[in-house]
């Protein structure tokens, strides 16, 4: 082989490197790392979402609501962290809020262990209520070992939507393409309209709520990771309000679906394929009184308004 032809062959494969490393370090490395700390251990800047900062970036509001006794412990999923933070700051005392600018205290009534933790914790009786997607096989299983049966209250409206680099030529998918792009049938961004290069369909990390979300939409359908992505552009997916607010990133976007883009309008009349629910989950045999009486205010209108001003959907609008 000649020497040129050899530097023909090292310069595409860098500049497929550079396509996927790009992607990473646009959104696949913001979720899992960051130079600051908290967001290292914790996905999500919590300190920028504190109930009772007067610089918190939630929504701030006082709810007319009297709980008595036991305050529940709330814990939940990060991108809905800024949510239940408002629900806190809105119903409960600032005293009941302990955080030392990494972690929660012990005593502290508002918590932070993300989809995978809280469902743990909810079982084993370290939070009281948590704000999640839907769990995994795993996470319900978890439960039923533990005798715990769980109560899903659903709470507002949320869409899954997928990501690519934005300078990828591909806009829309149908749901479709989707499934077969992840069960390893479509390979390249070529067959669905795009640039010549290997789909690397990346996936998150298992009991996540959007690697449940994902399993859901995939039903039976054994997900694959194409060999050759790596050396071609990038494909992930994840929730919207987290894409969109969380991690907002010029260097990604999200994908129509079925030719329907996923904003806060198509959440609300259903035109998009995939609308997920958000869910209070609680333990049918906890005794707590006030967890009631939080899910009733939760859908009044006060409770519907924190969500919609959050970033997404009320489950009644």
């Amino acid at each position: 082989m000649k020497k040129s032809q050899i530097l023909i062959i090292i310069s595409l494969i860098l500049a497929f490197l550079a396509f996927d490393l790009a992607f990473y370090h646009g959104i696949t490395k913001r979720y899992k790392n960051s130079t600051n700390p908290e967001m290292q251990a914790k996905s999500i800047e919590i300190s920028k979402f504190l109930p009772f900062d007067e610089n918190s970036h939630i929504y701030k509001t006082k709810a007319d609501l009297n709980l008595q006794g036991d305050l529940p412990v709330i814990d939940g999923a990060a991108a809905l962290f800024p949510v239940f933070s408002a629900f806190v700051g809105a119903v409960y005392p600032k005293d009941s809020v302990e955080f030392d600018g990494e972690n929660f205290s012990e005593k502290s009534r508002l918590k932070y262990t993300n989809t995978r933790g809280a469902y743990k914790a909810v079982v084993d009786k370290k939070a009281d209520l948590i704000f999640v997607a839907k769990p995994s096989k795993a996470q319900l299983q978890y439960a039923k070992e533990n005798g715990v049966d769980l109560e899903f209250v659903p709470i507002g409206l949320e869409a899954f939507v997928f990501i690519v680099r934005n300078d990828n030529p591909v806009s829309n998918l149908s749901t479709a393409q989707i499934k077969e792009i992840y069960s390893g049938k479509i390979t390249k961004w070529s067959q669905a309209g795009g640039a010549n290069l290997y789909i690397d369909a990346v996936q998150r990390n298992e009991g996540s709520g959007s690697q449940s979300a994902m399993v859901a939409f995939m039903k039976d359908e054994k997900m694959k990771r194409n060999t050759l992505g790596f050396f071609g552009s990038a494909i992930g997916f994840s929730f919207r309000y987290y894409v969109e607010t969380l991690v907002a990133n010029g260097k990604v976007k999200m994908l129509s679906l079925n030719g329907v883009y996923p904003n806060k309008e198509n959440i609300k009349n259903r035109s998009y394929p995939i609308i997920g629910e958000i869910y209070a989950v609680y333990d049918k045999n906890n005794k707590n009184e006030n967890i009631a009486k939080i899910l009733e205010w939760i859908l009044s209108n006060q409770g519907q308004e924190i969500i919609e001003q959050s970033g997404y959907v009320g489950i009644k609008f």
